[in-house]
């Protein structure tokens, strides 16, 4: 039996990663087996800047806190080493992010699971999230359409222009 000082400790970080789980908008679950610690610093830089905190946690922790968080569903996947990667901001950094990497490790390096706004995500939905474009492509691509819209109304308004006063002269 763990002493009352250790089991208050856990239940608090139980806590602190429940509350992590909750209050993310979405987050990835990886097998980090593998990994150089050159990499690893490489891949927690990467991450740090697009927002997205990393943690490396105890199944059991974990286990507990999804369920405390209402995502049951990953315990599922919560064997070997494990890894946590949540964005409070950015829905799609993290799977972005991890699924690059995973691709380029050869096999050392996997994703388990995600989650994206209290629903829980298996391999291939957190694929095709790492494939959706960032928040500022999109952004791009809106004000591209809008641009080409507004610059093809001009033009015509242009012509109508012209030819008016083609006519009047």
């Amino acid at each position: 039996m763990p002493s009352e000082k250790i089991l208050e400790q856990k239940k608090q970080i139980v806590s602190d990663l429940a509350g992590k789980l909750s209050s993310s908008v979405a987050g990835v679950i990886v097998d980090y087996k593998g990994i150089t610690v050159a990499d690893d610093t490489k891949l927690r830089k990467e991450l740090r800047e697009a927002g997205v905190e990393y943690t490396v946690v105890k199944n059991t922790l974990l286990r507990f806190a999804a369920k405390e968080a209402g995502l049951e569903e990953l315990t599922s996947v919560l064997e070997g080493t494990t890894a946590l990667a949540v964005s409070a901001e950015d829905p799609i950094a993290a799977a972005k992010i991890l699924s690059k990497y995973a691709e380029g490790s050869k096999g050392k390096f996997s994703i388990k699971a995600g989650f994206m706004e209290g629903k829980v995500l298996d391999l291939e939905g957190v694929d095709r999230l790492a494939k959706l474009p960032s928040k500022e492509q999109l952004l791009v691509q809106l004000l591209s359409v809008l641009n080409g819209n507004l610059r093809g109304l001009a033009i015509a308004l242009n012509a109508i222009v012209e030819k008016q006063e083609e006519q009047s002269a």
